[in-house]
């Protein structure tokens, strides 16, 4: 895993990923993380004029955003993905944050099984404030059981198309070891995560004993979400949050 890299305008640092997200952020000294969660998902246009109400609300430069949180429909097919994110880093881009191929932002996108938005939609977002905090605070992005490389999904994805216990086993495995390489690269652990979250609609029940309580992964619980992942055939996603604050904010129409 890469290490870090400063974000200073963003009081930040970040984990190199791909272009349209990286893999984590943790706060600098004199900064922390805030989580703030929409009451009600917004359309993604609508959720990235919300982010800027809100920190201009806050006095905060938009070059202090940090990670987003999306719900989608229904999974991507590849193709689709990728035209997705050429759409989202545009805005990012338009901020001051995506430069050259270089997006400092995590992110989660996932496609609830129920309800679904009918279109992606903004679920949550994370900035950075100051403060005199003396605890690092951090996010994780959400990454599924695609093994890190060039190549596509299909190809670099564990154990594809196979849902077999086994199967569903040795990919939640495979999230779990990347996981542990973005928390180690952030310089936490998992005992410092506020949530751990993971995604799938495939029962992982057994496991939460067996696989992540035994190994001491979720000392303040599990959150499953009952989501597919956004691309087609990647069937389990994970990501922590350690926010040193979190809050709800709603939609002006809401107020």
């Amino acid at each position: 895993m890469a290490d870090t890299r400063l974000f200073p305008a963003g009081g930040y640092r970040y984990l190199p990923g791909v272009f349209q997200y990286s893999a984590g952020v943790v706060a600098e000294p004199g900064f922390i993380i805030e989580r703030a969660r929409l009451r009600t998902p917004l359309p993604l246009v609508a959720g990235f004029a919300r982010i800027e109400e809100h920190l201009a609300a806050i006095d905060r430069p938009t070059h202090a955003i940090c990670a987003c949180e999306l719900r989608s429909p229904a999974p991507f097919s590849e193709t689709g993905f990728v035209a997705f994110n050429h759409t989202y880093v545009q805005t990012l881009e338009r901020w001051g944050l995506y430069r050259n191929g270089v997006n400092p932002v995590a992110r989660t996108n996932v496609a609830p099984l129920v309800n679904p938005p009918p279109e992606v939609s903004l679920y949550a977002f994370s900035y950075t404030v100051p403060a005199s905090a003396n605890w690092a605070s951090f996010i994780v992005a959400g990454g599924g059981e695609a093994v890190e490389g060039e190549g596509e999904y299909r190809e670099r994805l564990v154990r594809y198309q196979d849902l077999s216990p086994a199967g569903l086993l040795a990919k939640v495995e495979a999230v779990i070891t990347s996981m542990e390489s973005r928390l180690d690269a952030l310089g936490v652990t998992w005992a410092d995560a506020m949530t751990v979250n993971a995604y799938t609609v495939h029962d992982i029940g057994t496991m939460v004993p067996s696989v992540f309580a035994a190994r001491g992964l979720i000392p303040n619980g599990l959150t499953w979400q009952v989501t597919r992942p956004p691309v087609v055939d990647i069937e389990f996603e994970m990501d922590v949050h350690g926010p040193a604050r979190q809050i709800v904010i709603r939609a002006p129409e809401e107020r």
